[in-house]
């Protein structure tokens, strides 16, 4: 289990003993701490009505004829005037759109103005907490009113209660009082006209409202007793606002509404609920983004039937499948089923003739030999005898060797068939499709490699259609294959899908079981496993975290009412807001989240024992010391976001906008202009020559200076004495020349660290040198030669203080 939620970080969860604050999911036993209330007075918006949204401003680009900006500029501009000419503190939206539309006749306004109810009933539902304390507050025989700070009049917005929540809600509200009809908001005093059309002592009325100012600091002062509903904590409030960020960097601007989040009202009643931050990752993080998609392999899945006819039988790809289908079944679908397909064995199929072997081959040039020969299934003294060759060139020579040999070829054929023939009575072991069906083969992507091996295997084998559903579907060829991606080109253009799915494995490994990867059958289709390496720690929050995942699936329903939805309409904006939390994890992971999986390790998944850690912290700020922020362009990390937590968030969006729009720059773009030139004496032994190198800024006042010492023949003396009193210098090091300037060496670098000789230069606490003599300086002896390698000196540090006039 992964520790319990700091909920000093969290904001807290607790109400103290007055109820001065609520949190969503205890408003409905609110009322028993105020047994003496005749009244119960609730804010309308963000307390009983809830927008489909991030922010009330984003319904206004579903407003037809005008942008959402124009909109909230005359409500800005209504707002400054009434201030202005003393019509009071509050406006209409007969004033907004007066300003809005000063040429239009008033028909046009008014038939504008419906567009807006319209349009705000079509993405408003109700707080199902809320609606409970109605109910609970109507039994005791409560009298109960709505008080809300709006410019729409007392009779659009119990309308509006009504088309959002149901003609029932609205009938258990007794009174509605808005700020228009007062020309005064809460804050200002509203409540002094509200008192007496109530006709009751102060002390008897509770008014509840998220808006602490307005609904706590205005109301309070008249007597009215007042409870804050707190709706989110401090890193929910942080992840949604940072995926409507995320939304409109995916977004093309042709989008009807900005930045929908359906699992908002779910995220608010339930995570101050959750005391693990596992369960809780998993329940606001994966919890929508899988019930999201769910909902989308059910309706492709009826789609598909309708078209084709014939069952379709949704085929779960383990091991990443696992998770889609405990979703898939906690939302209460039946027909998924769990099948054990992995590259490695889907790819193991498809050599039953010398083309397919061929194309293999050619496709994995570069490959180790040995692992070339193990997914072939080459006999296995054969495959050692390749793994002990340690020359890849050499290696892959044996391999060709071997291949031309006849009854290698056949012995791969034949090897071929049976994990063909073991692999079909695996999926008939699990679904039994008849011909004619549809084998809907679910996944998270991103190719939908394994579809492309085994597509036409099945299609013959078993008379059946083939169609791929992934989460994410971004293909590298154009395949010709049924495949659909919950996120595909339809949605996203294929910059935006490759920036989604560049750090994905973090994503995967809350998706798979406790199970190893597939790498055979039985001959009746029992998969046969290699051992999981994951460790048991990892395995353990894991699985929290996705009961986090089904309890959203579970309680996501029931968290609103609404009483009208447009099925697309409501597809995409999950998807959208889906796609918007996805890329947040990738881009913007938040502290607490990477204290859940700091500790994971990626299985790789092609048939070896493979595992690699996901993130190293430091290991980003090596590389952008050393490079500036050219080293995100070209840094092939695991999951480097994670690394980059630490650097501030101008690295990060820096790294998010790069990658998100595949952005054509190069090392002269990511370098400010100037550095400075650093005297440098330079010897091979025989001759000496003095020289200056440029020391180029890097990152948060790092220099890197580059000093190439060929095939380790020079020595290097930098006279920092000449320009610094004091520095401080981060790292020496050797490396070869192409692994810097290709931006190659953060995988697998060849980076020798160098220890200088001193002269007129003393080393102080932690990297600090004193320069005390402007000739001292820093002698470089060259490292061991390797070969003719070309190698470059890497000297990363930050000036302290300047000598005086050097600058």
């Amino acid at each position: 289990m992964s520790a319990p939620l700091d909920h000093a970080t969290l904001a807290t969860d607790r109400v103290n003993p007055a109820r001065s604050e609520v949190l969503p999911h205890q408003l409905p036993d609110v009322l028993d701490d105020f047994p003496q209330a005749q009244v119960l007075s609730l804010d309308c918006f963000d307390t009983l009505i809830w927008r489909d949204t991030y922010r009330p401003v984003d319904v206004f680009k579903a407003l037809p004829g005008m942008a959402g900006t124009q909109r909230a500029r005359a409500e800005e501009t209504a707002r400054r005037a009434a201030r202005i000419l003393a019509r009071g503190e509050d406006i209409t939206i007969a004033e907004i759109y007066g300003r809005l539309m000063p040429a239009a006749s008033p028909e046009v306004q008014q038939a504008a103005i419906r567009a807006e109810l319209d349009a705000e009933a079509t993405h408003c539902y109700a707080f199902t907490p809320t609606v409970e304390l109605i109910r609970r507050a109507k039994a005791r025989g409560m009298q109960v009113v709505i008080v809300s700070d709006t410019y729409l009049s007392e009779e659009m917005l119990r309308e509006l209660i009504a088309r959002a929540g149901g003609e029932e809600l609205s009938a258990m509200i007794d009174r509605v009082f808005v700020s228009s009809h007062w020309r005064l908001p809460k804050a200002r005093g509203l409540y002094r006209h509200v008192l007496p059309e109530l006709g009751v002592d102060a002390g008897a009325v509770l008014h509840i409202g998220d808006n602490l100012n307005a609904d706590v600091k205005g109301v309070a002062p008249f007597g009215v007793q007042t409870v804050h509903l707190k709706q989110f904590h401090a890193e929910i409030e942080r992840q949604l606002r940072l995926e409507a960020c995320l939304d409109t960097l995916l977004s093309d601007g042709s989008d009807t509404l900005g930045a929908p989040q359906p699992h908002r009202a779910a995220l608010a009643q339930w995570t101050p609920q959750l005391t693990d931050t596992a369960q809780h990752f998993g329940y606001a993080v994966l919890g929508p983004i899988f019930t999201g998609y769910d909902r989308w392999l059910c309706a492709e899945a009826e789609t598909i039937g309708s078209r084709r006819g014939g069952r379709v039988h949704p085929l779960f790809l383990m091991r990443d499948g696992h998770l889609p289908l405990l979703v898939h079944q906690a939302r209460g679908a039946t027909g998924g089923h769990a099948v054990e397909i992995s590259r490695f064995t889907a790819t193991a199929a498809i050599f039953t003739a010398d083309a397919a072997i061929d194309a293999y081959v050619e496709d994995q040039l570069g490959t180790d030999p040995a692992v070339i020969a193990h997914q072939l299934q080459i006999p296995p003294a054969e495959v050692k005898k390749l793994a002990a060759i340690a020359d890849k060139t050499k290696g892959t020579q044996a391999l060709y060797s071997l291949l031309d040999r006849r009854e290698i070829r056949r012995f791969i054929h034949k090897a071929a068939r049976r994990m063909a023939d073991r692999m079909i009575a695996h999926i008939r072991h699990a679904a039994d499709p008849r011909p004619g069906d549809t084998l809907m083969l679910v996944d998270l992507g991103y190719n939908g490699s394994v579809q492309n091996r085994i597509d036409a295997v099945l299609a013959e084998a078993l008379g059946v259609h083939v169609a791929g559903r992934y989460l994410l579907l971004r293909e590298v060829e154009v395949s010709g294959l049924d495949k659909a991606g919950y996120f595909d080109a339809r949605h996203y253009d294929h910059d935006a899908l490759i920036a989604m799915a560049n750090n994905i494995a973090v994503f995967e490994q809350f998706c798979t079981n406790t199970a190893g990867s597939v790498v055979d059958y039985t001959e009746r289709g029992a998969p046969i496993r290699r051992a999981n390496d994951i460790k048991q720690a990892q395995s353990a929050i894991r699985e929290t975290a996705q009961q986090g995942c089904l309890l959203f699936a579970q309680t996501q329903p029931a968290a609103s009412q609404r009483a009208h939805r447009d099925p697309a309409m409501d597809a995409d904006h999950w998807r959208r807001a889906n796609a918007a939390a996805l890329a947040r994890l990738m881009f913007l992971p938040m502290p607490y989240e990477l204290g859940v999986f700091e500790s994971f390790e990626h299985d790789v998944n092609l048939g070896t024992a493979e595992t690699v850690a996901l993130f190293h912290k430091g290991h980003a700020q090596k590389g952008l010391r050393q490079q500036g922020l050219f080293y995100l362009k070209g840094a092939r990390r695991m999951f480097l976001p994670a690394e980059l937590s630490e650097e501030g968030m101008a690295t990060r969006l820096a790294y998010l906008a790069s990658s998100r729009f595949g952005m054509m720059l190069n090392v002269s773009d990511f370098t400010a202009e100037g550095g400075f030139l650093v005297p440098t004496i330079y010897s091979n032994g025989r001759e000496v020559v003095e020289t200056r190198f440029n020391a180029l800024p890097t990152h948060n006042g790092y220099h890197s200076l580059c000093i190439p010492i060929g095939d380790c023949r020079y020595t290097a003396a930098i006279q920092f004495g000449a320009l610094f009193d004091w520095i401080e210098v981060y790292s020496i090091t050797a490396l070869p020349q192409a692994e810097h300037l290709n931006n190659t060496h953060d995988t697998a670098s060849r980076e020798i660290a160098m220890t200088p000789v001193l002269e007129g230069i003393e080393a102080r606490s932690g990297n600090l040198w004193q320069c005390t003599s402007p000739h001292g300086f820093a002698l470089i002896n060259p490292p061991p030669r390797r070969n003719d390698t070309p190698m470059m000196l890497l000297v990363v540090f930050r000036p302290v203080t300047w000598k005086e006039g050097a600058a």
